[in-house]
């Protein structure tokens, strides 16, 4: 399977995104992050395809999952994945790192702080469950837990017709069948899976996208 290229993630870049700050991000997250252990040595020359590019797909205004100037919450931050992409590719949005570990809370502050975001970008040192709810319009998560634990910390914090998009792999239908009894509990919109991703890229990334409150059917 052929990965994607720098210049493919770059070149889908929408409108008024800076290049020069994800490429920035790159290097950041293949040195620093990378030392700091929140990204395995492995994954460093894989960073474009497997990380950058597969977080950035969902953010595209094509997709319609993440429209105009919404307040996200990226929760399970760690190296600031998919949040820090969402951000530098879609001005507009307002972005808030949500991560308990102070090492990684620390690098994405510094982060924030390297690339000039910290007009709209926010970390927050806590768990998901401590935060106040209905605070945004979706919350999104890369690689942090089975869906089923996972949408008991993010439903919560999404505004009552917000969404969550949780960035899920090959296992997605399985966890969405695992998350029947919170989705009930929280009385939460029916999971769907959307796939996301230029028609050059190998592997589209896989959205579960679940709305926070189910449609009346009254």
């Amino acid at each position: 399977m052929v990965a994607v290229s720098r210049e493919t993630v770059l070149s889908n870049l929408p409108v008024g995104a800076d290049p020069e700050q994800l490429e920035r991000l790159h290097d950041l997250l293949a040195t620093d992050a990378v030392e700091q252990g929140l990204i395995g040595p492995r994954e460093a020359p894989r960073l474009w395809d497997r990380h950058i590019g597969n977080s950035l797909w969902p953010a595209l205004p094509a997709t319609g999952l993440v429209p105009d100037s919404w307040a996200v919450a990226d929760v399970g931050s760690g190296a600031g994945l998919p949040g820090l992409v969402w951000a530098i590719a879609r001005p507009d949005l307002t972005v808030t790192l949500v991560e308990p570990l102070l090492r990684r809370a620390t690098f994405l502050e510094r982060v924030v702080v390297d690339l000039g975001l910290n007009d709209r970008v926010t970390v927050i040192r806590d768990r998901a469950e401590n935060l106040a709810p209905g605070q945004w319009d979706a919350a999104t998560a890369r690689a942090v837990a089975p869906l089923a634990r996972l949408l008991g910390w993010t439903l919560p914090l999404v505004r009552r017709d917000g969404v969550v998009l949780a960035l899920k792999g090959s296992s997605a239908q399985d966890e969405i069948a695992a998350a029947t009894g919170i989705v009930a509990r929280l009385k939460a919109g029916r999971p769907e899976i959307v796939a996301c991703g230029p028609t050059e890229a190998p592997e589209a990334t896989r959205v579960v996208v679940v709305p926070r409150t189910a449609p009346n059917r009254g």
